[in-house]
This record gives C-alpha cells, sequence and structure tokens, in this order.
C-alpha cells in the first residue's frame, strides 16, 4: 500500500447534505482532498478505495449508523488505524459518547461545530498522516537499499569464490606444469652431464670440478622447483588427504623456521570434498605464516579435530597476542580472507588474543552441503 504525500485526505460521513457541503468547504483549506459520504454504506466503499489520514463521522444516521459505520472500518485491515471524529448534537448522553469511543473514535466534536477547534484538530490528524506517509516512504527506501546492499554482498561474495576457485585451478595447473616439465627437463639435462662426466678423461680435474659444481646447482633447482610446486599445490594434499598436508606443512614449516609445532591430527583418515579440504589448508597457510610475520612465537600447538558434523582446526602459539584493534581492522586482508574462505560453508573463525600470552584461533567448517 502506497500512501500519497500531496493527499491527506479526508472523509466526511453526514446524511444531512447541507452539513456535508459546509464541512466540505470549510476543510479544503486544510487540505484539498476532501470526500464526502452521506451513509454508512456509502463511507464504506470509499474506505475500500482510498486511505484517509481523518474521518468525521455522523453518528446518528439512519440505515447503518455511526456506531455501526466505525465498527465495520475498524475490521479491515486498511483502515483499522485510520482515526475517526464522531460528529453529535449537544443532547448525546454519556452512555452513547463511551459506545462511540469503543467504537472506534479518537474524538467527540458536538454541533454546531466551532470552525477553528474542528481545522486544528483535523489539521494535527492530517500533520501526522503526512509524517507517517514519509516514515513509511523512508522505511521503504531503506529496506530497498538494503536489499540492494544484501545481493550486492552475495555477489561479491559469489565472485571471490568463483575468483577463489579459479585462482586454485590455475596454481594447481602450474604446479602441476613446473613439477611434470620443469623438474623433467632439469632430470634430464642431469641424466646428461652424467653421461658427459662419466666420459671425462681422468686428468681434466678442473672439467671434474666443474661438473660437480653444476650437478649441484641442478640438485638445488630440482628442490627449488619442488618446493615451488609444493607451495602452489601440495600433491599430499589431493593424494592423502588434508591430515597429512596438515603434517607435512606444519614440518616444513619448523624446517623453514625454527618454531616448534606440536601437533594434534586425528588418527583416521578425514574424508572431505575438495573444496573444504583447500579452504582449511589454505587457513592454515595464512596462520602459520601470520605467526612467523607478527608474532614472536617459540611454539605453535596444532590440534584437528571432527565435532558435531563440522571439522574444527585450532592453531594456538605463544607469542605476543594479537590486539583486539588487529581482529576487527578492515586492512588485516589475510583475516578477512580466511572468514571469506569458510562463509560458503556456513562456517565461523574465533580469534582471541592475550598481551605476551599469544593467540588462539578455532577455524569451524560444517559438512553439510553449501
Amino acid at each position: 500500500m502506497e500512501t500519497s504525500l500531496s493527499q491527506a485526505g479526508i472523509l466526511i460521513v453526514d446524511d444531512d447534505s447541507k452539513s456535508l457541503l459546509a464541512l466540505q468547504q470549510l476543510l479544503q483549506s486544510v487540505t484539498q482532498e476532501v470526500v464526502v459520504a452521506n451513509s454508512g454504506e456509502e463511507a464504506l466503499r470509499c474506505v475500500l478505495k482510498q486511505d484517509f489520514a481523518v474521518i468525521l463521522l455522523d453518528a446518528r444516521m439512519p440505515g447503518v449508523d455511526g456506531f455501526e459505520t466505525a465498527r465495520l472500518i475498524r475490521e479491515r485491515e486498511r483502515s483499522r488505524d485510520t482515526p475517526i471524529i464522531f460528529l453529535t448534537g449537544a443532547y448525546e448522553d454519556v452512555h452513547s459518547v463511551f459506545r462511540g469511543y469503543e467504537a472506534g473514535a479518537v474524538d467527540y466534536i458536538v454541533k454546531p461545530l466551532v470552525p477553528e477547534i474542528l481545522k486544528s484538530k483535523i489539521s494535527v490528524f492530517v500533520e501526522l498522516y503526512i509524517k507517517n506517509a514519509v516514515l513509511i516512504r523512508e522505511i521503504a527506501d531503506r529496506k530497498l537499499a538494503e536489499e540492494h546492499l544484501r545481493k550486492s554482498e552475495e555477489n561479491l561474495r559469489a565472485l571471490a569464490a568463483h575468483l577463489q576457485s579459479v585462482r586454485e585451478e590455475e596454481w594447481t595447473r602450474i604446479a602441476r606444469e613446473i613439477h611434470d616439465e620443469l623438474g623433467q627437463s632439469l632430470t634430464g639435462l642431469k641424466m646428461d652431464l652424467t653421461w658427459v662426466a662419466n666420459r671425462l678423461p681422468g686428468d681434466q680435474r678442473e672439467l671434474a670440478e666443474r661438473m660437480k659444481s653444476m650437478f649441484g646447482l641442478i640438485d638445488g633447482t630440482i628442490q627449488s622447483v619442488r618446493k615451488i610446486a609444493s607451495r602452489l599445490r601440495p600433491e599430499v594434499l589431493d593424494q592423502l588427504g588434508l591430515t597429512a598436508a596438515i603434517g607435512w606443512h606444519a614440518g616444513d614449516f619448523r624446517k623453514r623456521t625454527g618454531i616448534r609445532c606440536k601437533l594434534s591430527l586425528p588418527s583416521d583418515t578425514l574424508i572431505l570434498d575438495h573444496e573444504r579440504s583447500t579452504a582449511a589448508f589454505r587457513i592454515f597457510q595464512e596462520l602459520l605464516t601470520n605467526v612467523a610475520r607478527h608474532a614472536n612465537a617459540t611454539r605453535i600447538d596444532v590440534a584437528m579435530r571432527v565435532d558435531s558434523g563440522a571439522l574444527v582446526l585450532t592453531v594456538e602459539d605463544n607469542g605476543r597476542g594479537i590486539a583486539e584493534s588487529e581482529i576487527e581492522d578492515s586492512k588485516s586482508l589475510g583475516l578477512l580472507g580466511m572468514r571469506e574462505r569458510v562463509l560458503p560453508f556456513g562456517g565461523a573463525i574465533e580469534i582471541a588474543g592475550a598481551r605476551d600470552k599469544g593467540t588462539k584461533v578455532r577455524v569451524c567448517i560444517p559438512f553439510g552441503l553449501k
């Protein structure tokens, strides 16, 4: 239902045509939209067609009187809250007044009318109607804006998830090509170099030393290729699963940083889909990277378990402890990225830190469908 701001209508209901005309002319200075009805039945038809800021209703009319008309108006959802002012003669008793209030009246005006009083009261209801219309419009606009914002957020998250999936596929492809093509080329080069080395004369010591150096360089390059391929997409994650990948990465992290890692991993192999395994592993990588860069820690405790149909991964360090401002900082892209990774699965990440007592991160990824 849309409310018009420019037309705050007034409905006048009276079986006396002279009273209708006089009231219509009087109230047109308050609002241009004045509708008249000479019976209760006609008034009911009017409230079905449009909304009114206020209804002036004669209490005593033949047929459906004002009290019954007010009751029927109140029964309709559209006009339930429309203010009704009864027009009544001075001879009305207290019982009739109470009956009018029971029927839904907000006020009584006794005939003969005082124009200034009537216009003053009507103006109040017209102003309230207009303000209410403005409020309704603002609420509708805000709901529309919130809906657009919600859809935009959903589209952005869907785009982020798609880009993340494309990036993982690209990383996997590049890792495979590096491992297969570059690794095979280096292996072939080493075999050819071995063939040449085996045919060197025994007195060519200088060439033999140079060959030895080349062997060392090739071996080092092969190791670098393996490391790069593993960091792009570790084969152990695809071949042996998340548990093995967590253990492998923790061991590699300890070798590179010297930070001790205590692991508590499930003994049974976790059966996870590709997307959840990738999300959990990438989050684990990001957590260890943050520890190495910011925590100044000497020890990390890693625990992974299944709890109530969800994968729960906990990483706790003994470093400086993350501050609350850092947790809520919108510029913390690493934390934001981790949260975005669990959202498609209905998961959550809890981060808590205490100054000089370390940081604890709990990642929960449900097993249910996305």
